[in-house]
């Protein structure tokens, strides 16, 4: 059975094309068929990151508007032959998405696909609330900082009462939490919430922490998602977060100040 995944956010800016691009890698990667969608139209980035910009001929709403086939807008990764992108219209603006267009393209990608990945534009517009209308799992995904968190609590009230599985009474969205841009040290300064002040204000299963790190931004200039980068603290922490997603108990790596740690530890 297929599972349709939003990676979504009240606030922009905080990495959710870059989760979204990462978490549809990873569990490729594992071995299952997964469809990622960028439903950021007019706004296109989804396909930057994955590295596939020059061979958009056919996108989301040539689809919705059977101008195209899915196949035709499909996009194959380069890295993976198990993962596909979807890439949102450049020339459209949101209102182009409607309800019953998505979920046609949804219904179709489920025949199919293990898991969908759904890139949700920042906000509360039409083209995030598509994104999450028919979502199975939510990754809700936030910065360390105050504004970010508020605006992601705003963003589970929708979630819990603006699905099509809140109108049909059915078994609530799957809510995780991602906390990206993490960085222990600055928590320690009193420059950022911790771990613990995120989760006593959105009281979410947390699903993964991604540290503060340059090889996300490098990652994304090359056309790569970071979870590829396997040295790197933010691909480790990416890949952790699809294993535990899929059931694998991993302890979270990149929530402790590893240099305080060892000054701790010899007495520096």
């Amino acid at each position: 059975m297929s599972r349709i995944i939003v990676v979504t956010s009240g606030k922009g800016g905080v990495g959710k094309t870059t989760t979204s691009a990462a978490i549809a890698m990873g569990l490729a990667k594992k071995g299952h068929k997964t469809a990622v969608i960028d439903f950021d139209v007019g706004l296109r980035n989804l396909d930057l990151i994955m590295g596939c910009e020059r061979r958009v001929v056919y996108d989301f709403i040539n689809v919705i508007n059977g101008e195209a086939t899915l196949n035709q807008a499909l996009i194959r990764d380069k890295n993976c032959n198990l993962l596909y992108i979807l890439p949102a219209s450049q020339t459209r603006d949101k209102d182009a998405l409607s309800q019953e267009g998505v979920g046609k393209v949804l219904d179709e990608l489920r025949k199919e696909f293990k898991y969908i990945v759904c890139d949700s534009p920042a906000g509360i517009e039409r083209g995030a609330h598509l994104a999450m209308y028919f979502a199975d799992d939510a990754f809700v995904v936030t910065n360390p900082e105050v504004s970010s968190v508020r605006d992601s609590d705003r963003m589970l009230g929708l979630l819990s009462s603006k699905s099509r599985r809140a109108e049909q009474n059915e078994e609530p969205i799957k809510e995780f939490l991602l906390l990206t841009r993490y960085s222990p040290e600055r928590v320690k300064l009193g420059e950022m919430l911790s771990v613990d002040d995120v989760q006593d204000i959105l009281s979410l299963h947390l699903l993964g922490v991604i540290p503060e790190s340059k090889s996300v931004l490098n990652a994304s200039n090359s056309g790569m998602p970071v979870i590829l980068d396997e040295k790197s603290d933010a691909g480790q922490a990416y890949d952790d977060i699809v294993a535990r997603y899929l059931g694998e108990d991993r302890p979270h790596r990149f929530i402790e100040d590893k240099k305080g740690f060892f000054r701790n530890l010899f007495g520096g």
